[in-house]
Formats: C-alpha cells, structure tokens, sequence
C-alpha cells in the first residue's frame, strides 16, 4: 500500500480526483498504476457517501486514498479518517500550531486525540478487536498527516511547520502559493521556484516526505527531490485525453 511503500523511502504516485463519483475510477487507477488516489474535498462536490464507496473499492485493492478537506477542522478531518481515508491533508498550513492540530486530530493516543469509531471503513468492518491500543497504535502508522504547503507565511514558517513531530508530508500548491507571493500563474517563476527550494530543503533537514501537486512543467523541475508526485486531475486527464481524440481524427 501507499503509506507503507512511503515509509519505506520508496516513492509514490498518484492524481487528484474532484468530479468522477464512480467506485470504479480506484480500480482504474489501480490496473493504470497509481499508487494512490486523493480527493479534493476543497474544491470538489464529493458527498461523504461518495468518499465511503470509492475507499471501500480502493481499500480493498490496495490502492492509496488520501483526501484534501475543505479545511483544518477537527470534525472534517474525523469523518473523512473514520471512512477509511489514509492520509490527510489539510490546505492552507501556514503555522507551527496548525500543523500541531493536524496532527493532534488525525491520530490516536498518545500522539492525539482523534475519538474512537472503530467499526466503520478505516478497519475495513472488522471493528479493533480486543486490544484498543494496539489497534490504535496501528492506525496511527497507517495515517498519513499532510500538510499543504502554498503561502507566503508558511514559507516564512516552514521551518517550525517542518519540526512539528508527526507530520508527514510537506505538499507544495503552487497555484495559491505564487498568488500569495503576488505572482499569480507564474508557478514556474523564480520567487516561486526559490520558496518551493526552501520547503523541499526544509523537508531533508526535518526528515519529511517532500511533494508537490502540478503540472508536468513543474513537476518535471522537481523530480529528483519527490518523494510523493501528484500528477494532474481527473478533469484535466479526461479534458486531455478528449482534445486528443479531437486533434488527431477531427477534420
């Protein structure tokens, strides 16, 4: 699975989601293969039924599901765990302290205090068991704590974003980062490129996975330094994929 293969120090590779709603779009991206798929939870108009049914189907294949909330609060971040979502991430991190509360809700004690529904889909139905600590100890190892990196506070911060003990993955947004850096659209730009430098070397000193979400325009300046890519958009793919069929037979 992902978040193993992650904490393995290999790398993984996956798209966002925010518009097809059908089970089958993890087993797509599985037989395609993705190591993981991400909802946008943001941006996009998924239900929570929604989110439950394509994680069962992703769950069960072992394909990655992580999902991006709307934004850093403790009952958004519960609900999208307990329906077996694997790592979160939260837009918009631009403090130590909302870094501390991503991690202090989306694990378990000691480390946190996200509550106990353990019956659900983040044990795949077969509840904890006899021992809660074990099983809580087990699924603070299978979460992933996301923080998204994209503004110019955070920049300035990602240091003490980067030491908080039990993040996981620093994630560039380049889009709302060069808006915040008053260079909207140039996410290729050199004052975006130099705070993106400063969060990818952030994570090394800190130990974190280093990641961003784009364009392969951007992505590609990045490669040697991921650990985690996430590619493009089920919109995007799809509208690709069209214009292609378009271009090549269209007369």
């Amino acid at each position: 699975m992902a978040v193993k293969k992650l904490r393995e120090g290999k790398r993984i590779v996956g798209t966002m989601i925010r518009m097809v709603r059908n089970p089958a779009i993890a087993q797509i991206a599985y037989r395609a293969g993705l190591d993981f798929i991400m909802f946008d939870l943001e941006h996009g108009p998924y239900s929570m039924e929604t989110v439950s049914d394509i994680a069962k189907v992703a769950r069960s294949i072992g394909l990655g599901i992580f999902a991006r909330v709307p934004e850093l609060a403790k009952g958004y971040i519960s609900r999208i765990m307990d329906a077996g979502i694997q790592g979160v991430m939260v837009p918009m991190i631009s403090t130590p302290e909302e870094a501390k509360k991503l991690v202090k809700w989306s694990r378990y004690a000691p480390v946190g205090n996200r509550g106990l529904g353990s019956n659900g889909g983040l044990s795949d139905f077969a509840g904890m068991g006899s021992d809660a600590t074990t099983f809580m100890k087990h699924q603070n190892e299978l979460t992933l704590a996301i923080a998204q990196i994209e503004t110019a506070e955070a920049i300035d911060n990602i240091d003490a974003i980067a030491s908080v003990e039990g993040i996981d993955v620093l994630l560039i947004g380049p889009n709302d980062l060069a808006i915040s850096l008053g260079v909207p659209g140039d996410i290729t730009g050199e004052l975006n490129q130099a705070a993106i430098g400063k969060v990818a070397d952030a994570a090394d000193k800190y130990h974190k996975v280093f990641a961003i979400h784009g364009s392969d325009a951007l992505l590609e300046k990045w490669d040697f330094r991921m650990k985690m890519v996430m590619s493009s958009l089920d919109i995007s793919i799809l509208q690709s994929g069209f214009s292609s069929i378009v271009k090549k037979y269209k007369r």
